[in-house]
């Protein structure tokens, strides 16, 4: 049976007990109908996850500090949870939508989401967390725009596109799960897809004018190359931070990471092919979809354009040129420079290494040697109720101990407002992409080789982007600063789903001993409770 606790039930609820927001914040409320539907992305019929029927999912526009409430009703046969990739949650991890924070919504149920988009702008999406349900689908962006009077450094584009990239395979998410719980790798993936189709998605634009094209990776393995036919593209912003107004000719999106970029439609009014295709892989997959301008006289002559497919330097290059525009308002009227995060000293260096191997003559990948297997009850949960026995802090090293894979629920405790410097380590001869839930970061530096301490000589300590998903190169390094300021548990995961699936996953608790709203909210009056806190009661309204 449903719940029957409502959306507009779930609202007030979360105004009357902590008053956070105020009277001009606007309220969107959504209802998802969330469902199994036949889908044909690579040409043959599969079993996609829609949201109200469709697939991708719809988009969510919102304004910085913005509420949305979303009534997720499962009306799938198992358990269903939705995350949102790059939405900070600010003190309230509950919310997050993944296993270590959330109970799953149990099938034919539903669970009313109450998120506050605060102290943010910028491009994202969100995505089905449990099991292997992105390969199905449930993923669509997320548009938080800037508030009345705060500056924009562009003008307003005449077009605004979300522009969701991928790779996809022909076998649904059930199919690839039994492959990974079977112990095995998963094949190569079958095509690319640009919003849900392996070819023909089309963007109308009309000469003269410029537009914005929200990128983002929602694909399971592979970085991507984005490249349009006779156009160039301006990159402003990635992941909520304006960055430095540079051209690029194509780029580099690596998986679970989102850019914005302006395209000026500023020439002979054709049909222009979209390129998207996989980078360091054998063989390499493409897909194409088409700008067309209003008054198109047909396809544009000339060969498609060429890209990048192996040439790690080239994507390297590329990284360390996306800068933050320090002049420019981010969410809020002072610019995005006044934040010296370089003139800051770190209370703790954390160093993570990623590695593969069997456990049992299973394949599984870990962090630091630790293979993330879930407990029987969200941690986040756990915590709130005082539940022993559920997960261990420390049960993860700060640093790479060389010692074969072992299983645990691996949970890195870490102190509220305090300045640490993370250090990702890819000994493997993939490239990583690695995303931290509940923060924005700065990627300060990143290069091939061995990590030192004298690598930090080559860090940006003046203007490298804030974002919350970064790239690791084979056998490279990439540092990152972050600033622990948002209490909660936060899921920090490879973007490579299936190794995410299997283990290359931890969680940070990020504690202090306040109880104050101010620091952390409470469980939401309308929490699912599942596994060892069964039973309990929430809290009183």
């Amino acid at each position: 049976m449903r719940s029957v606790f409502s959306p507009l039930s779930a609202a007030l609820a979360f105004l009357l007990f902590v008053g956070a927001v105020s009277a001009d914040s606007p309220y969107q409320f959504f209802t998802w109908n969330v469902t199994y539907g036949t889908i044909y992305p690579l040409g043959v019929p599969q079993m996609g996850i829609l949201i109200n029927g469709q697939f991708p999912g719809p988009d969510i526009h919102s304004v910085t500090n913005g509420n949305l409430i979303i009534d997720v009703i499962n009306s799938l046969d198992e358990p269903f949870l939705i995350s949102w990739n790059g939405v900070q949650q600010r003190r309230n991890s509950y919310e997050d939508g993944v296993f270590g924070t959330t109970c799953p919504i149990p099938p034919g149920q539903n669970f009313t989401y109450i998120l506050q988009v605060k102290d943010q702008i910028g491009s994202f999406f969100y995505f089905p967390s449990l099991a292997m349900h992105k390969a199905s689908g449930g993923f669509g962006g997320i548009r938080i725009f800037s508030r009345p009077l705060i500056p924009v450094p562009f003008d307003d584009p005449a077009g605004d596109y979300t522009v969701l990239i991928g790779d996809w395979y022909k076998a649904n998410h059930t199919a690839l799960k039994a492959v990974l719980d079977g112990g095995n790798m998963l094949p190569f993936p079958d095509g690319i897809l640009i919003n849900g189709r392996a070819g023909g998605s089309t963007f109308n634009i009309q000469q003269g004018k410029t537009y914005r094209l929200r990128i983002s990776n929602v694909g399971l393995v592979n970085s991507l190359n984005f490249r349009i036919q006779g156009h160039t593209m301006v990159l402003v912003e990635v992941e909520g931070t304006h960055t430095l107004q540079t051209t690029y000719s194509s780029l580099d999106v690596h998986v679970g990471q989102s850019y914005s970029v302006l395209v000026t439609a500023d020439q002979p009014a054709l049909d222009y092919t979209i390129v998207v295709n996989s980078r360091f892989t054998s063989p390499v997959l493409a897909s194409t979809g088409i700008l067309r301008y209003s008054n198109s006289a047909g396809a544009a002559p000339g060969p498609l354009p060429g890209g990048p497919t192996v040439q790690v330097d080239w994507s390297l290059n590329q990284a360390r040129s996306i800068r933050t525009n320090l002049t420019a308002s981010g969410p809020r009227p002072n610019p995005q420079g006044s934040y010296h995060y370089g003139l800051i000293n770190t209370t703790r260096t954390i160093r993570l290494a990623n590695s593969a191997g069997l456990v049992n003559g299973k394949q599984r990948y870990a962090v630091n040697s630790v293979s993330f297997v879930a407990p029987d009850t969200p941690m986040k949960v756990a915590d709130y109720f005082k539940i022993n026995g559920v997960f261990r802090v420390g049960s993860i090293q700060d640093y790479p101990t060389g010692g074969d894979i072992y299983l645990d629920t691996s949970v890195m405790g870490a102190d509220y407002r305090t300045f640490i410097e993370i250090v990702f380590e890819n000994s493997e001869n993939i490239i990583q992409s690695w995303h931290l839930d509940g923060y924005s970061f700065f990627v300060v530096g990143m290069d091939g080789g061995q990590w030192s301490p004298a690598s930090r000589n080559g860090y940006n300590l003046r203007d490298a982007v804030s974002r919350s998903t970064t790239q690791v190169y084979p056998n490279s390094w990439t540092a990152i600063y972050i600033p622990l300021d948002n209490v909660g548990m936060w899921n920090l995961r490879s973007e490579y789903w299936a190794r995410q699936y299997l283990g290359q996953q931890l969680y940070m608790r990020v504690y202090t001993t306040s109880t104050s709203l101010r620091d952390e909210y409470p469980v939401p009056k309308n929490a699912i409770l599942c596994g060892r806190a069964s039973g309990r009661r929430t809290r009183p309204l």
